[in-house]
């Protein structure tokens, strides 16, 4: 309770937060983005004591001993480990209200779509035991769409896909509330683990999630007219042998690694555009389709789209951080946003 009686004395403004699967990030009123940190919790097993929070525990992941865990709390974009997220939270505001003096906050915080009662009773649940009061829930589709400045309060349809860590979000929006909507529970977290079971099954080489993320980041593409037969180098464990071993692959296999769950992601486009009254189909074809979220940046990924939907792809300027600007945009002025606000 002391640290609860503290928080509100030193809380500077209000506040957004979109706490994601890979990454939570948090928007003060009158200041911006002030927090961007993986959502990753190291905790020591023996006494069950925080070790590392965000990009120092994110670097604890594959490396620990038996007595620590390195522990990412959101699986799919909800809360799986009650306990270590309200850690993690606890901690992140502890962070960003140094030198900050105001009391009283209220946070929007960004959730997915398909989130469940019981799902989102957790996240509030999360919130008031560090002692925020007031929580305003925004689906994240919506908030990416009022991060990209879509005009969401016209009677027009606005298509946002958000492709996140754990879930991919993909919604028509009009007259600020979600028309249509689909979460999909595979995103960046899925594309790289299937390049750890792609190396495993091809090569018999062992690699961490984290290696597989930055394999996918530097050398993955999803359009053939931009993979070329470059080389990639991986360093990994031989499964046979159990030693180091050193591979090299090409863009052309990474890209059929991450191909199941990207042509999932397309799938969920596919069906989103078959359920659209006639209407909707025609503001899309003079709008085009928005791309939001780290999976945005995929190489090819907005020209793949493009070509098996025909619709006109427009990924925003910094997709990653669309989610907690909208949110932040709806906690500047709650009069006109009013309606998106989920609880």
């Amino acid at each position: 309770m002391d640290f609860i009686k503290r928080l509100f004395h030193i809380f500077s403004t209000h506040l957004a937060m979109d706490l994601g699967t890979a990454n939570t990030l948090i928007y003060m009123k009158g200041e911006g983005i002030i927090l961007n940190e993986p959502s990753v919790v190291a905790i020591d097993n023996s006494s069950n004591k925080v070790i590392a929070v965000g990009k120092e525990a994110k670097e604890f992941i594959g490396r620990t001993p038996p007595n620590i865990s390195a522990i990412r709390p959101l699986k799919d974009g909800v809360i799986a480990d009650f306990d270590v997220t309200k850690a993690m939270i606890k901690h992140f505001l502890t962070e960003v209200r140094k030198d900050r003096k105001v009391s009283n906050p209220k946070m929007v915080v960004g959730v997915p779509s398909g989130i469940t009662q019981v799902e989102k009773k957790a996240v509030i649940d999360a919130c008031l035991q560090v002692g925020i009061r007031n929580i305003y829930l925004i689906e994240e589709p919506m908030a990416a769409a009022i991060g990209a400045e879509l005009p969401i309060e016209l009677p027009r349809g606005n298509m946002v896909v958000d492709i996140g860590g754990g879930t991919t979000e993909v919604a028509i929006i009009s007259l600020s509330a979600i028309a249509y909507s689909e979460s999909l529970r595979v995103a960046g977290d899925e594309m790289d683990e299937s390049i750890v079971r792609y190396l495993q099954k091809k090569y018999q080489v062992a690699i961490g999630v984290i290696a597989a993320e930055k394999i996918k980041i530097e050398g993955a593409s999803v359009y053939p007219d931009l993979t070329k037969d470059e080389k990639i180098n991986v360093v990994g464990k031989d499964l046979v042998t159990g030693i180091p071993k050193n591979i090299k692959i090409t863009k052309d296999e990474l890209c059929e690694a991450i191909e199941e769950p990207v042509s999932a992601i397309i799938d969920a486009i596919m069906r989103a555009l078959e359920k659209l009254p006639p209407e909707f189909v025609s503001d899309l074809n003079e709008r085009g389709m928005t791309l939001t979220g780290g999976g945005a940046l995929l190489k090819g990924l907005n020209q793949r789209i493009e070509a098996e939907t025909g619709i006109r792809v427009l990924v925003t300027d910094d997709p990653l951080v669309s989610v907690v600007m909208g949110g932040g945009k709806a906690l500047e002025d709650m009069n006109k946003y009013k309606k998106v606000f989920i609880n």
